[in-house]
This record gives C-alpha cells, structure tokens and sequence, in this order.
C-alpha cells in the first residue's frame, strides 16, 4: 500500500510539473504574440509591392515619433522654430516613462538637441517638449498630428500623444507608417539622413541609435524608427536604397528584435526584387 502510494504521488508530481511547463510556455507564448501586420512600398513609385494585415488598426509605438519629427521638420522650415532656439522642459515632459534622456522640470534644452534625443534614442521626454514647445499642449499637438495624417492620406491613423506611449484611441497601420516614412524622405531630405546615423552627441552625451544593429546589419539600410510597448510589440518602419531602387517597409507586432530584424530583412529582400529602377531625373538620395 505504501508503494503504491509513492508511486502516485510520483504520477501526480510529473503531471504536475508537465502541466506547469505547459502553462508556462503557453503563457510566454501569449506574452509575446501581437497583432502582426505590415507593408513593403517602392519608395520613389510608391506601389505596394506586399503587404499583410496593412490596414488593421494597431498600436504604434514609437513610430509615432516619425510624425513628431515631421511637424517639428516643417516648422523649422516654416520659421516658426529655429534649431538653436531653447525649449523649456515641463513637468509632463520629465514625467514620462522610459525610454527617455532624463531632463530636469524647467531645463533648456535646444530644439536641435531634442530632435537629437527623440529621433536616435526614442526618448519620450524629448517628444513631448517638442510638441509642447509646437503646441503649446500634447494634447493640441496630438490633434496637429492627426489633422495631418488625414492629409497625408492616413486614413487609419489617430494620434494623441508626441511619444507613442499607449493611449486610447491611439493608433495607426502599418500602410500609414508607410506613408509617411515616405512623407519624411521625399519632404524632408536635409534632415533623413538622422535616422541613419548609429549615434549622436546631445548634451554632451552619446545617445545610441535603437535601430543600430539593424542598421549595421542590411546593406543599404538607411532608417528609420524603431517602436516597442506592450501593447504594440516590437515595430519598426525601414527604408534602404541599393542602386536605383529605394524600398520601405513596415512591421507591427513581431515579438522580439531578432525576430524583427529577421522579418524585415525578409521584407526588404521581397522589396527589392519586386521594385523597379528608378529613371527620373530627381533621385532621393
């Protein structure tokens, strides 16, 4: 009777222990399992050259940023902002999450510099002064920044913050980001070439680019921004050049950075063999 009562008990605990490693993985599983989504576009044509998922309405993350950086591009340029000029950082600004640069309440801090910050370390601190110091708000700048959206032709996208941090109603698709990656090459060249660099100095500190293995990795990687929350998973909007062809692609939802960096290497291969030369006169470079 006693051996047959050890030898439940033993039944019992390797059931126990296969039902926990189960458990375990299913829930690591689900952990990182996101909505999926994205969208491969000749640059210079903009033709779609794959996609999956494109419209869905997901989280953007810090791709969110592109657009921050768009509205503070067309600013500078309009001369309502001057690189030089120097932005007081709000208490909202300091309060936001990680990634950030670490600003103190009421510091001064250069629109050059933030640019810096928002554009190569994705620092959320860095995005919300710049639309704070376009704005006056984040929440005003969140509606600037879906006003053009819609003109842009970003029909599934709304924003409601600077950053990119999870917010209701705060969304967009990977055709959108598409779109306006292409928006930031085609408009705003003196200043893409941002994206591509592995660091930069702001403030005396070397900020590293998030997307840098990235970079390192794909021949003719040039950009752009790279996005992760929870909610999202891991994004990330890509652009390279090679030759006469220039490709974009746009990934929501992969689980891990390697899984990322994978995916839209496969993406950016797809691109290039489906894009044709370009023959204009004008070239983006």
């Amino acid at each position: 009777m006693k051996f047959h009562c050890r030898i439940s008990k033993i039944k019992y605990g390797l059931l126990f222990s296969v039902l926990t490693t189960v458990h375990i993985l299913t829930a690591s599983q689900s952990a990182f399992s996101y909505p999926f989504a994205t969208f491969v576009m000749d640059a210079y044509s903009g033709q779609e050259l794959h996609s999956q998922n494109a419209n869905s309405r997901l989280h953007p993350a810090s791709l969110t940023k592109m657009m921050t950086l768009y509205l503070v591009f067309n600013e500078v340029e309009n001369g309502n902002l001057d690189l030089d000029e120097k932005v007081s950082v709000s208490r909202n600004a300091v309060r936001e999450p990680p990634s950030k640069f670490g600003y103190r309440v009421g510091q001064k801090v250069s629109v050059r510099y933030l640019i810096r910050a928002a554009a190569i370390r994705s620092a959320n601190d860095a995005a919300t002064a710049l639309g704070e110091a376009v704005s006056g708000t984040e929440a005003e700048f969140g509606k600037y920044m879906t006003r053009t959206a819609r003109a842009m032709g970003m029909n599934q996208t709304s924003f409601r913050n600077a950053n990119g941090l999870t917010a209701s109603g705060h969304l967009s698709s990977a055709k959108d980001m598409a779109i306006l990656s292409r928006r930031l090459l085609f408009d705003f060249p003196e200043y893409f070439h941002l994206f591509g660099r592995s660091s930069v100095i702001s403030l005396e500190r070397k900020l590293y680019n998030t997307n840098r293995k990235f970079l390192a990795s794909y021949r003719g990687s040039d950009g752009i921004k790279t996005g992760f929350t929870s909610a999202a998973g891991y994004n990330l909007a890509a652009s390279a050049k090679r030759d006469n062809k220039r490709v974009i692609a746009v990934i929501f939802g992969s689980g891990s950075v390697s899984l990322r960096t994978k995916r839209m290497t496969e993406l950016l291969d797809i691109g290039f063999a489906r894009a044709k030369n370009f023959n204009g006169k004008k070239k983006l470079t």
